[in-house]
């Protein structure tokens, strides 16, 4: 898609002798050069993944809210619509205890 530097118009193709893009708004005529040379083949290069986080687990955001299995008192959170949009959000939580790690909704 070509887009008129004149007026920001959607220009249009015409396939005369040469091919051109004009604009339908202004006067602007863009005449397109007859030897462009179009790759078909491109090669890729395989790349390993790199990991973005080593070592540190991402906790999010985190509040003081009871975990109903051990009942520690910090958890991580995060919302999420989950029913329609005049519904409140559902919160999703994670218990931070390292030995519980117990994961609960709050609807």
């Amino acid at each position: 898609m070509e887009f008129c530097p004149s007026c920001a118009n959607l220009l249009q193709y015409e396939m005369s002798n040469p091919a051109r893009f004009f604009c339908r708004t202004c006067p602007y005529v863009s005449a397109i050069e007859p030897k462009v040379k179009i790759k078909r083949s491109v090669q890729l290069a395989h790349k390993e993944a790199t990991p973005i986080a080593v070592g540190q687990k991402n906790v999010g955001p985190t509040t003081e809210a009871p975990c109903p299995k051990c009942h520690h008192g910090k958890a991580s959170f995060y919302q999420m619509q989950t029913r329609s949009a005049d519904e409140p959000m559902t919160i999703f939580y994670t218990c931070l205890n390292e030995s519980c790690g117990h994961k609960w909704k709050e609807d």
